[in-house]
């Protein structure tokens, strides 16, 4: 059975944070699915500009974690920010982060992790207008692009989404092992 990974999003994640780490995560045999607050269909940006639709398989009230292997959050500005201050959002990354499933943020999606809880004692990295955020969380702050500390995975922005998506199934398979 391959690995499955959850992706987390909303309106304003950053474009090639989602769609990257999705073709990629396909390409190696994931069975991938994306829940959002509603089953209506959420825009990325492109930085500030607007991007492409995709339309969310389930809603987050609907994703367990009991059902996946991993969970991935993509950034952008407004998508986590949105997102951390959904009640349900964040306690669907603290139930990831509780059975120590693979967790992934990228750029602006560790503020997630902040709001989780998820990052006190750990090696992470993101976006530099957060990195005092993940700081005053905690979290062991590294410059490099891709952080791996036991299941967690952060990154620091688009054009490391594709080494970002294959550090998270690395560790989701080695979890699953």
């Amino acid at each position: 059975m391959g690995t499955k990974v959850l992706i987390m999003a909303s309106n304003g994640f950053e474009q090639d944070e989602l769609f990257v780490p999705l073709e990629r995560l396909r390409a190696a045999g994931c069975d991938v699915a994306l829940a959002a607050p509603s089953h209506a269909p959420i825009r990325a940006t492109i930085l500030d500009d607007p991007g492409a639709w995709i339309t969310p398989d389930l809603t987050i009230a609907e994703a367990s974690a009991d059902a996946w292997d991993a969970l991935l959050l993509p950034g952008g500005l407004i998508n986590p920010d949105h997102l951390r201050t959904n009640a349900q959002a964040v306690a669907l990354v603290r139930a990831f982060l509780d059975a120590g499933k693979a967790v992934g943020a990228i750029c602006h999606g560790p503020w997630l992790l902040v709001e989780a809880d998820g990052v006190r004692g750990k090696r992470v990295t993101g976006w530099r207008s957060i990195r005092t955020d993940l700081r005053n969380a905690g979290g062991l702050v590294e410059d490099g692009p891709v952080m791996s500390d036991d299941m967690l995975v952060t990154a620091v922005g688009p054009e490391d989404s594709a080494a970002f998506a294959d550090a998270l199934l690395a560790a989701a398979r080695l979890r699953k092992a």
